[in-house]
């Protein structure tokens, strides 16, 4: 695949993954063309060598691996790790809003957000509904408005003459997005009713509770005199969890490859589906159900965190160390911080560095400044729950946790071909 191959199908994914379930949903179409079989958690499993398995959780969180030809036991797994959620606006348990004639929807702020940006955005709504069907059962299905139906505009600069100088976002009375105008408060789960039948769910008898967020309608795209970079939403972390699926799909059985794709790393991984709860964990005891033999597997396993990293912006290069600024398009970066708030160590750092070597991409490092706090991922979370070398690298990018966020056309492409090669590496 090319590397404008590649970015096609990039932007195509992020197109269609507004939310974590969408995203989720993406990957499995892509994993079930390339032959993988799904597994149910409450059934019975049977896996055998050369077998390409998925498993979900909650919808959002995934699983994709590839047994080994050999033992388990003797290889390990080499496995990539993402996360499908990014920072947004989510709608509201009981969320109608009707003001000065204005159709109003209450939201949550999820995960760290950069707030300014949302502002005068077309946007959409997207998620999972769960309903009551015709027959009188439970069942959920995903939701997309697709078109702009809401917006949330900014006060206008004669009413806030200081608006450039210091202009604070109260989350609760600034955010609530405008759907319309209406003369009465609609109801917002009848709206949903009516979304899902034209989406051709025809058996709601009755919405009882969602998981919806807002996101911008404006496509992914490319920007620059010569399309140097991919613009887009939701890039940390939906590039990572495309870079690893792009990965696994052109990797063979002879080693066992694994990618997992967490959600609710933006707020902590403590959940069932997050990499803080037991997803991994369980799969991998039901995959080799020994304990010795899968601790001396786990031994000779190796992870791979990968998640966004941010790029010098050369309008505040001051906020970086001046030994460890990554630039955009000169390669993914490996992420080491002394307290652990990356996984990265020399042992795992070299074994990449020594990959890109050979596949000749180049590669850069990052610390945050010394006087600053520094984020984290799922990385320290998956070495500490499986005891396994783990290593931190991510794709630089500007702008994280906006609505929308900028990434080079050529790093994301570079350390696919590096994770190719990582999954089919004898030893680790």
């Amino acid at each position: 695949m090319s590397q404008q191959q590649f970015n096609q199908s990039l932007v195509d994914f992020l197109s269609e993954s507004p939310t974590p379930f969408h995203a989720v949903q993406s990957m499995v179409y892509r994993l079930s063309d390339a032959g993988f079989q799904v597994l149910e958690e409450g059934d019975s499993w049977n896996v055998e060598a050369g077998g390409r398995y998925y498993v979900v959780r909650n919808g959002s969180s995934i699983i994709a691996w590839t047994m080994p030809q050999t033992s388990a036991l003797e290889s390990g797994f080499r496995m990539v790790g993402a996360h499908t959620d990014s920072p947004c606006l989510k709608v509201k348990p009981t969320p109608e809003m009707h003001k000065n004639g204005y159709f109003q929807l209450g939201v949550e702020v999820y995960g760290g957000v950069l707030l300014n940006p949302w502002f005068d955005r077309d946007l959409s709504i997207a998620g999972r509904v769960s309903y009551r069907n015709d027959e009188g059962e439970l069942a959920d299905a995903l939701v997309d408005f697709s078109k702009a139906v809401a917006i949330i505009p900014s006060l206008a600069i004669h009413l806030d003459r200081e608006a450039n100088k210091d202009r604070t976002i109260n989350a609760q009375t600034y955010l609530p997005p405008i759907l319309g105008q209406s003369e009465e408060k609609p109801d917002f789960r009848a709206l949903l009713k009516t979304q899902l039948e034209k989406q051709g769910v025809h058996d709601v008898a009755q919405v009882f509770d969602y998981e919806l967020c807002f996101y911008d309608t404006q496509k992914p795209g490319f920007v620059g005199l010569n399309d140097e970079f991919v613009a887009s939403a939701r890039l940390d972390n939906l590039l990572s969890c495309f870079i690893g699926l792009n990965a696994l799909l052109t990797s063979d059985t002879s080693q066992g490859a694994l990618l997992v794709c967490n959600d609710h790393e933006e707020v902590g991984s403590m959940s069932a589906a997050g990499a803080q709860g037991p997803m991994l964990k369980q799969v991998l005891e039901r995959v080799m159900p020994d304990a010795e033999e899968r601790n001396r597997a786990l031994s000779r396993s190796f992870m791979i965190s990968a998640d966004n990293a941010h790029g010098v912006h050369p309008n505040f290069a001051d906020k970086h160390d001046g030994n460890h600024g990554p630039v955009i398009n000169q390669g993914a970066v490996i992420k080491v911080n002394a307290n652990q708030r990356y996984a990265t160590n020399s042992e795992t750092s070299t074994l990449y560095r020594h990959l890109a070597e050979l596949e000749e991409v180049p590669v850069q490092s990052f610390v945050v400044r010394s006087d600053m706090g520094c984020g984290s991922t799922i990385g320290p979370i998956a070495a500490a729950e499986i005891g396994v070398r783990t290593l931190d690298i991510g794709v630089p990018q500007f702008a994280m946790h906006s609505i929308r966020e900028l990434a080079g056309s050529a790093d994301a492409y570079n350390l696919s071909k590096v994770l190719s090669r990582f999954f089919i590496t004898e030893r680790v």
